[in-house]
């Protein structure tokens, strides 16, 4: 146990000094760190937004658009299905929270049922008691009548699954500005919390996040105008569109077809551009295998007619299609400046947000807080070591010295460790590394307790250092492995803040016991070594 192959120092040697060159950028400023040569490594920890100062949005989803767009797609696997089972139906419609069949045959009535029930999903996990179905299928109160309405378990259901998604779109469009400091939790069932360090202007942060973006190609209707559709009604799987630009003949809008003919989901890549005539601002996208073919195929059969670029519910472009699109990929051109071309092209590249999101909170964090709070931070951690070692020595003397040495590598690795990594240090995360330090100093009175055991017991000195590492190894890895699973538990099931100390006390959990088995156990093993050379009669100093 006291006995160290040559490897083994070296091993532990590098280890030390790599997590003291990781470490030293943290003591430095950015200008000076930025001088270095380039083979030093340069990488600083991230400061969390109550640190730094940034901003703070708390979003709320809009849980009617996700209901509304629930029951239009119903509506049309309704149509859908029916049709495909030639089932004749004289209107088919929204109305409150279900979709409603009028069937041309109210004897079909069964087979109509039979059918619709198809579409039913189960969800949940019937092992947690959680499970149900999506949607409900019944009869109406009039004969012929059938009603295809969600249930509320669906609902739910339904509303955690798009605030899951806007947490990834949202995070994606956020780390698009450039960093990957930016913190988008999930807070309630429908509620998204962004904050985002260093930020003081939060208008480009509104604006990225705030759009829908959901982008869809339309066709356009050969014959009617939007002013006379809206006279008298649109013909049967077609709508009204209002236009973001007003142009000659459709100063209204556009007539287009509800189904569109490619939709965002297909789109692979987008990104700002110039047009190489005007060298105006454009966006040029790529469609993925399927809806390259889809557009390739409308292209070529509608070649001379104008097509429909719509975003989030608004023409956004309206070209005629001078010659089949074959090869997936486009532009889209309007009145964009070069920030609003870039946001657009953001947005669409990390995917459409499946409901509005609305600012429920805003507000921003002066970096003079995040000053007090790391210099309060600081001062604590200090003292803390400070204390800790004096009362150390004073219990161990020359033993309480290596165990001193194993806190300060102890503290270098777990900088080390978060700069390298990337972890956001937050002042939770400041509170989870003072805490280790007692936890690191733990791990030696433990074995240190160990050795004053068997000396009493009338052990050799060699015998007592050794029993003492040996022995208490297995009460500090028990101990700790307890500490770990609740810091994973903490990390798993909680956010923001809650994470940051659980990152921060896992980290210096793994150093800890490096640190108190290992390094401590060689500085113990250099000095019998000495003593021997030296002749001297073994007294172990504690």
């Amino acid at each position: 146990m006291l006995h160290f192959e040559r490897w083994k120092i070296f091993a532990i040697v590098a280890t030390c000094l790599l997590g003291l060159l990781f470490a030293l950028p943290n003591f430095f400023s950015k200008e000076t760190v930025a001088s270095w040569p380039s083979f030093i490594p340069k990488r600083q920890m991230p400061l969390g937004l109550d640190l730094r100062g940034g901003a703070h949005l708390l979003l709320a989803l809009d849980q009617n658009e996700i209901r509304k767009d629930w029951l239009a797609n119903l509506r049309e696997d309704t149509r859908k299905t029916l049709r495909e089972a030639k089932i004749g139906f004289s209107a088919i419609g929204v109305s409150g929270d279900a979709v409603q069949v009028r069937l041309v045959k109210p004897e079909d009535s069964e087979a109509a049922l039979k059918e619709l029930k198809k579409l039913v999903q189960p969800i949940g996990n019937a092992i947690l008691g959680t499970s149900g179905n999506d949607i409900e299928v019944e009869k109406g109160a009039e004969p012929g009548l059938i009603l295809v309405k969600p249930t509320q378990f669906g609902l739910q259901e339904r509303l955690s699954n798009a605030a899951s998604a806007s947490i990834e779109t949202v995070n994606r469009r956020v780390n698009a500005l450039g960093t990957a400091e930016s913190t988008v939790v999930r807070q309630g069932r429908d509620r998204i919390l962004v904050q985002y360090p260093g930020l003081t202007d939060t208008k480009q942060l509104k604006d990225l996040i705030g759009k829908t973006a959901k982008l869809s190609f339309h066709a356009v209707h050969p014959t009617i105008t939007a002013e006379e559709a809206k006279t008298t009604r649109p013909p049967m799987g077609y709508r009204v569109y209002p236009a973001a630009e007003r142009e000659a003949g459709f100063e209204q809008g556009y007539v287009l077809a509800e189904t569109p003919v490619v939709q965002g989901d297909d789109l692979v890549d987008s990104q700002p551009g110039f047009d190489s005539q005007t060298n105006a601002p454009i966006i040029s996208f790529r469609f993925n295998q399927s809806g390259a073919r889809k557009f390739g195929n409308f292209s070529k059969d509608h070649v001379g007619e104008p097509f429909a670029i719509v975003l989030d519910d608004t023409v956004i472009s309206a070209p005629v299609i001078r010659e089949a699109i074959l090869g997936g990929s486009g532009q889209i051109s309007g009145n964009f400046t070069v920030e609003s071309a870039n946001n657009l092209a953001i947005q669409l590249r990390s995917g459409a947000l499946p409901a509005k999101l609305t600012i429920v909170e805003e507000r921003t964090v002066g970096p003079s807080l995040g000053a007090d709070s790391i210099e309060a931070g600081k001062l604590a951690g200090i003292v803390g070591l400070i204390a800790t070692a004096i009362l150390t020595v004073l219990a161990y003397g020359t033993f309480g010295v290596y165990a001193v040495i194993g806190l300060l590598v102890h503290g270098i690795l777990v900088l080390a460790l978060m700069s390298v990594i990337g972890t956001t240090l937050t002042l939770p995360g400041i509170a989870g590394f003072v805490l280790t330090i007692a936890m690191a100093v733990d791990a030696n009175v433990l074995i240190y307790e160990r050795m004053r055991e068997e000396l009493r017991a009338g052990r050799t000195p060699i015998a007592a250092i050794e029993s003492g590492f040996q022995r208490a190894f297995v009460t500090i890895l028990d101990s700790q492995l307890t500490t770990l699973a609740a810091a994973i538990i903490m990390f798993w099931l909680g956010s923001g803040p809650i994470r940051g100390f659980a990152v921060t006390l896992t980290l210096g959990i793994i150093t800890s016991v490096f640190a108190a088995v290992t390094v401590t156990r060689l500085l113990v093993a250099m000095w019998l070594k000495n003593a021997k050379a030296k002749g001297r009669s073994l007294v172990v100093p504690i």
